[in-house]
């Protein structure tokens, strides 16, 4: 009969073994977590390892410069918490302070960990220094905002398209995304096929020389042709032309700087254009008012009222001059427009500079229905050179050209009445939709006594805000 129990006095002794082994593992386990074990001394000053994660750091003898540690681990960035641009920025420390030696060595792991590292160093230190200059123009936010946008423009940038190559300039945002889902072999396509379509003979270069002749417009249209076109438009070199061609006195103050707005927008000339302020020359801005005043009536049943429209122009010229002129409803916009010239006199029309400060336009207006004195205060020296240049107070045929045609002629007016008011208006300069610059909200008018200095405000009871009105005939 054979024995099919096991040996329990061997069994109870490996249960013990294995109890012991398990015990003994889960204490050395402990211990390592609680008490870590120090790094091995290296024997240079900083040695580079491929395949490790460990964080090594040489102690600075008494007459060297302590420098901050290195990280290395080119294999496994995610175990160190270490990125390449870290290592990037620590080898340009490094070889500020002198040691070439170890900025080498961080300079090639970098690399190693990603070969475009110094354009994602490029784009961090440009966008801490866009951020950095809009902190003057921006409202204190929290610092979960500036995170916001910080992020924002971290991902325009990462999804910008660089549209020309021979002048700086780039595409960033919503646009820069659809344009880099076209194709690279983009080229015009006829309508009908049969027939030839010369403009595909023509040079990129040659098409965006067409379209620096073109305005705003005519150049958005032709972009919206096909995608072709909307990447010939694109062109850093046309936006560029128009953004300094724009952008310079009364149109931004003269101790501000082009290029410093320019780096606002990370060198988009295109987004500059539409979304920084600007003043349009080439139209008018109308304000349309009304008011009701109560009349008479022969009935006592009757309440007679009657509603008075009067529009309000202002044209502005890029010398810094512009004409404001008040008329009643007699005139229509399309017989006061062809008569807005500096050369009109009449009764409303006035005289002045502007200048624009971010958002907001100071207005210095002097009366011009009769004779207008060429001394005239600060800030006039615009008017002034215009005055001197056109000899107006001489010219009187051409006054009486216009007399015929405009209203309100004071016929019997001394030809040497001086200027004794000056008028001076703010207003806010908005765009609906964005990129317009199509509002003028009057925000303050005041008239100023020459002989006394006294400012009285004028009253704005029936004013309403000017918006912009295209003209052809008005070249910017």
């Amino acid at each position: 009969m054979v024995n099919t129990e096991p040996d329990t006095s061997e069994l109870a002794k490996f249960r013990e073994e294995w109890r012991a082994e398990v015990q003994q593992r889960r204490t050395a386990a402990n211990l390592a977590t609680s008490h870590p074990q120090p790094p091995p001394s290296p024997t240079k000053p900083y040695e580079l390892k491929q395949r490790t994660s460990t964080t090594i750091a040489a102690a600075p003898s008494a007459h060297e410069t302590p420098v901050p540690k290195i990280y290395v681990n080119a294999t496994a960035p995610s175990q160190t918490h270490v990125s390449a641009l870290e290592i990037y920025r620590q080898a340009i420390q490094h070889e500020q302070q002198g040691l070439l030696d170890n900025a080498l060595a961080l300079y090639r792991q970098a690399f190693r960990m990603d070969a475009h590292v110094d354009r994602a160093y490029s784009r961090d230190e440009k966008l801490a220094a866009v951020f950095s200059s809009q902190q003057h123009i921006l409202p204190k936010t929290s610092p979960d905002a500036d995170k916001t946008i910080i992020d924002r423009l971290s991902q325009d940038l990462s999804h910008a398209v660089t549209i020309s190559t021979n002048k700086a300039g780039i595409t960033i945002g919503a646009l820069a995304q659809l344009v880099s889902t076209f194709s690279h072999q983009l080229t015009f396509e006829p309508e009908d096929e049969k027939q030839p379509l010369w403009l595909r003979s023509l040079p990129d270069e040659m098409i965006v020389a067409i379209l620096r002749m073109l305005d705003i417009t005519s150049i958005e249209r032709f972009a919206a042709v096909c995608r072709k076109a909307r990447v010939v438009s694109l062109d850093a070199t046309l936006w560029r032309h128009l953004v300094f061609s724009t952008y310079k006195p009364p149109q931004i103050s003269e101790s501000e700087d082009i290029s410093l707005i320019v780096d606002r927008y990370l060198c988009d000339y295109r987004r500059m254009y539409i979304e920084y302020p600007r003043v349009r020359l080439d139209g008018v801005y109308i304000a349309i008012c009304h008011y009701v005043r109560p009349g008479l009536s022969d009935n006592q049943w009757a309440n007679i009222s009657h509603l008075i429209t009067y529009h309000r122009f202002l044209r502005f010229y890029p010398n810094g001059m512009v004409l404001s002129f008040l008329v009643n409803g007699e005139m229509n916009p399309q017989q006061v427009i062809p008569l807005l010239k500096p050369t009109l006199r009449a009764k409303g029309f006035s005289l002045g500079t502007w200048r624009l400060l971010g958002d907001t336009i100071h207005l210095n207006l002097v009366e011009a229905n009769g004779k207008i004195t060429p001394s005239l205060p600060p800030p006039f020296e615009v008017l002034n050179a215009f005055l001197e240049e056109t000899e107006i107070a001489e010219v009187g045929g051409a006054s009486q050209r216009h007399a015929s045609h405009v209203p309100h002629r004071h016929s019997g007016q001394s030809t040497e009445q001086q200027t004794r008011y000056t008028f001076v208006m703010t207003l806010a300069l908005r765009s609906r939709p964005v990129g317009r610059w199509n509002r003028l909200d009057i925000e303050t008018y005041d008239s100023i006594s020459l002989a006394t200095g006294g400012v009285t405000p004028v009253a704005l009871k029936h004013e309403r805000p000017f918006w912009f009105s295209k003209v052809r005939s008005y070249s910017p």
